[in-house]
């Protein structure tokens, strides 16, 4: 899956939701899991947890591309560590009408407070990686006392 930076894809998120409702142009079910590399169950379940809301004919999911437009922030969020819980609540501030202010703020903290979590994160992994080259500098060392004592 291509990498984009996180700001081009909520930029590019509110764009496509801007266009929401203005083409009757919809995804299949299938198209959708394909298009964005997820399965028909996790598009069931972010529809189940209310962040996605396809148009239903019979038991055909349609997505539209406000669907697309909120997946691919549901998968950035995922990505960069949010809960299912705060993408909601970021998605549910989008205004199609408004300046989007309030969302942006939300944003902004939560990128912040996740931040700093994975900054601590790295630290920790730093530390880990750090000790685990000692001792297996340690373990080399002793093996090769030890076998340089047996062989005399």
């Amino acid at each position: 899956m291509n990498m984009i930076p996180a700001s081009k894809a909520m930029a590019n998120a509110s764009a496509v939701a801007d266009k929401a409702g203005k083409k009757d142009n919809y995804t299949r079910i299938g198209e959708m899991a394909e298009e964005f590399g997820v399965t028909l169950r996790a598009l069931r379940f972010y529809e189940d947890k209310g962040l996605i809301q396809p148009k239903r004919e019979g038991i055909t999911r349609l997505y539209t591309y406000r669907d697309k437009a909120r997946l691919k922030l549901i998968l950035l969020g995922r990505r960069v560590g949010f809960s299912l819980r705060d993408i909601k609540q970021i998605i549910d501030l989008y205004d199609p009408a408004g300046t989007n202010m309030r969302q942006y703020k939300v944003v902004l903290e939560k990128s912040q407070r996740q931040l700093a979590r994975l900054e601590k994160q790295r630290a920790a992994i730093a530390d880990a990686i750090a000790e685990l080259t000692r001792l297996t500098a340690d373990m080399r060392a002793q093996m090769e006392a030890r076998a340089t004592a047996a062989k005399r």
